[in-house]
Formats: structure tokens, sequence, C-alpha cells
């Protein structure tokens, strides 16, 4: 079945290649969606794809590439829109 979720981590994920491996894990995954740094100093993900595979990614978030230091994950899940393309880093 394929859902959304928007992910949100927060702790030391940004100046550590946190979206750069994110979407490696996401294009593993084969989910579609983007990854992007929020001023607050967090990482906010949106995964469409296979439930399952959009819950691999979410184990991920909970720990990152090696450098960050995540504190707090946390998920909303909605129905995909299935607008979302490839998945990407926006800046």
């Amino acid at each position: 079945m394929e859902r959304r979720a928007t992910i949100t981590i927060s702790g030391v994920v940004q100046g550590v290649y946190y979206r750069h491996s994110a979407k490696q894990k996401a294009d593993e995954l084969r989910l579609r969606g983007f990854v992007r740094n929020l001023p607050d100093g967090s990482v906010e993900a949106v995964a469409e794809g296979q439930e399952e595979d959009v819950k691999s990614l979410i184990e991920w978030c909970k720990r990152g590439p090696r450098g960050a230091l995540v504190d707090r994950v946390s998920v909303e899940w909605d129905e995909p829109s299935l607008r979302l393309g490839d998945f990407s880093v926006r800046y």
C-alpha cells in the first residue's frame, strides 16, 4: 500500500550531509519526495512509496549519517498525493 510521511528530524542534522545521505537512502528504497533544511535547524523529509519502504526511511532517519546526532524524529502519515517526482534535495 502506498503511503506518504512527513518526517521532521531534530538535533545536529544540518552541516553533516544529512540531506544528501537521506536522498541516497530514499533512492535505494525507490521513494518519491524531497528533503530540506528548515530555518529552526531541523530537517524535513516528505516521502511517498510502499509503506514498508517509507518505514525503512523513517528508521534510517533515527540514526542519520555519521556525524549526525538525532534527538527526535516526528512523523505525520497521510495518503500519497502521487504528484511528487524522484526524491530530491531542496535548497
